[in-house]
């Protein structure tokens, strides 16, 4: 009889939003992953898939669950590497997982507060753990690729936003009329979904023909000292609870774009559930650098186990 794969995570939430950080896979994805995290990120798609389909879809996981598995740094001035993966596919960085990602190492004892260096797939991240908790994470440099872009929504009208990077390719629309909260969150998602469709039917993509596969609206808060409210869909047709770290980090390079925000000053963001993420720049050699601050929560520390006998022991796909 075939023995069990086991699989060590640590799951903890991000202002509502779940991250998955893998801890240790086995030794069939720890021989499988070479390279630079870029590398590594492209050989557990092609080659260990399983594992992500396993962490994150039904029955262990969700549509709004992210994964992120724990690697060993390939530099030396870095604390770990992580590859970031969702229900449908895999991520290039991930603000709240990054969070969560420094508040499990925290909670396992593997850092104290202070600074650390953390390698993505798309560039170095640095954080700070804080004496209180908090995490603060300076992202890679965000800006913004196309301003003031029509579509064609379906159903809709004429939907027009900005396209820009944080991390992740994003398309955010401001002052909807919308109401950003969850109870309307069907209507939302079915919103944002349409907008996203109609994007890649009109050919409009980020740089290099890059798939915006976020859609970001914004609002105003309903929090007094906070400066907006969104809602974000992710690639896998899941919201975010969050405010969403790369998310933010876009909006704000959109925001300094548009003469609205000033290196070191405050910009509260306010999520589809109230959780608040802080967020603000820097400049450096001419490009945005977003740092984005929030506070994860670790819910739970146990072993996957993959029956053999299990059909679905790899995951529903599609759920």
């Amino acid at each position: 009889m075939a023995a069990s794969k086991l699989i060590r995570v640590v799951d903890s939430h991000t202002g509502g939003e779940p991250t998955r950080v893998v801890i240790d896979a086995g030794a069939q994805v720890e021989r499988a992953l070479r390279g630079s995290m870029a590398e590594q990120r492209e050989q557990l798609q092609t080659e260990q898939d399983w594992l992500r389909s396993a962490c994150v879809n039904e029955p262990r996981g969700s549509d709004v669950m992210v994964g992120a598995l724990l690697r060993p740094p390939t530099q030396p001035d870095c604390t770990a590497g992580v590859i970031f993966f969702n229900n449908v596919g895999y991520l290039g960085m991930c603000g709240h997982g990054t969070i969560g990602l420094i508040s499990t190492l925290a909670w396992l004892g593997r850092i104290g507060p202070g600074q650390h260096r953390i390698e993505t797939p798309v560039g170095v991240v640095t954080t700070r753990l804080h004496d209180d908790g908090g995490v603060s994470v300076r992202n890679v440099p965000a800006y913004r690729h196309s301003h003031r872009v029509t579509v064609m929504v379906p159903g809709r009208g004429e939907v027009t936003g900005d396209v820009a990077w944080g991390g992740n390719w994003f398309f955010l629309v401001d002052r909807v009329a919308e109401r950003l909260d969850v109870a309307h969150a069907d209507e939302l998602v079915d919103f944002t979904w349409r907008i996203r469709q109609a994007l890649v039917h009109a050919g409009i993509t980020g740089a290099e023909g890059a798939e915006i596969d976020h859609i970001e609206l914004h609002g105003a808060p309903l929090e007094s000292g906070n400066d907006a409210r969104n809602f974000v869909l992710c690639p896998g047709k899941a919201y975010d609870r969050s405010p969403c770290g790369t998310g933010t980090s876009a909006k704000l390079a959109c925001l300094h774009a548009d003469g609205r925000l000033a290196p070191g000053s405050i910009w509260r963001q306010e999520s589809v559930t109230g959780s608040v993420f802080e967020g603000s720049i820097e400049l450096l050699d001419g490009k945005v650098v977003p740092t984005v601050r929030g506070e994860a929560f670790i819910t739970a520390e146990s072993t996957l186990i993959l029956d053999p006998d299990d059909p679905l022991r790899f995951g529903l796909v599609g759920t």
